[in-house]
């Protein structure tokens, strides 16, 4: 859709989202730097012109592939403030998946928005899967990016270091009263369509509020 980009997880992996606007922006990297190569070339972008890495959380399946990126692009990695501390859990949990090594360093934090061009992000912070996770919105577009908040009929996991469950639902109990459009998840298939969306998170509040 307009100029957002829809790169699905292989295996131990996440979605990646590519941002093609002024500043040609990665989301969530992922653990494969060829798929990523793959897809780009296949949409015609090219990965050395990457200027922005945002990470919605620093969990190794979402940004594994960070540092590799960033050799080949020089672009700048960005997380939210809260996941600064954190990373260093996540870098434990690479060494236990068998993962390479995250080597990388944060450049700057998220704030409240971050401006891509025509592109413009509000920046929400949801704890609740990690202490620093968030969520992008973009309002004319109603797009929400939302990590590993919430997916189709599922959310994310609470039971990792710095997971909570009180935290979970209020952040999704946040952002479900935004208006959106496409629900860009970490995992799984995206949800499109404000009804589809809509009913995913009464869904969600009816049948997993009580077990968080």
């Amino acid at each position: 859709m307009e100029n957002i980009y829809w790169y699905p997880e292989v295996g131990f992996d996440c979605n990646t989202y590519l941002i093609a606007d002024e500043i040609l922006t990665v989301i969530d990297p992922g653990t494969s730097i060829e798929k990523l190569l793959r897809s780009m070339v296949r949409d015609g972008f090219k990965i050395e012109d990457v200027k922005l890495i945002i990470n919605t959380h620093s969990h190794p399946d979402h940004c594994a592939a960070n540092q590799e990126l960033k050799n080949l692009s020089k672009a700048k990695i960005a997380m939210h403030k809260a996941e600064a501390k954190h990373l260093e859990v996540s870098r434990e949990m690479a060494k236990y998946f068998a993962l390479d090594p995250l080597n990388f360093k944060i450049d700057f934090y998220l704030e409240d928005e971050v401006k891509l061009g025509k592109t413009v992000f509000k920046v929400i912070h949801t704890p609740g899967h990690s202490p620093g996770s968030i969520c992008l919105y973009e309002e004319k577009l109603k797009v929400l990016i939302c990590g590993d908040l919430i997916f189709d009929k599922s959310v994310g996991r609470t039971d990792f270091p710095g997971g909570s469950s009180t935290q979970l639902k209020n952040s999704i109990e946040n952002v479900s009263k935004m208006d959106v459009e496409f629900l860009l998840p970490g995992h799984m298939k995206p949800l499109i369509g404000k009804e589809k969306v809509k009913n995913n998170f009464e869904f969600i509040k009816k049948y997993y509020f009580d077990l968080l």
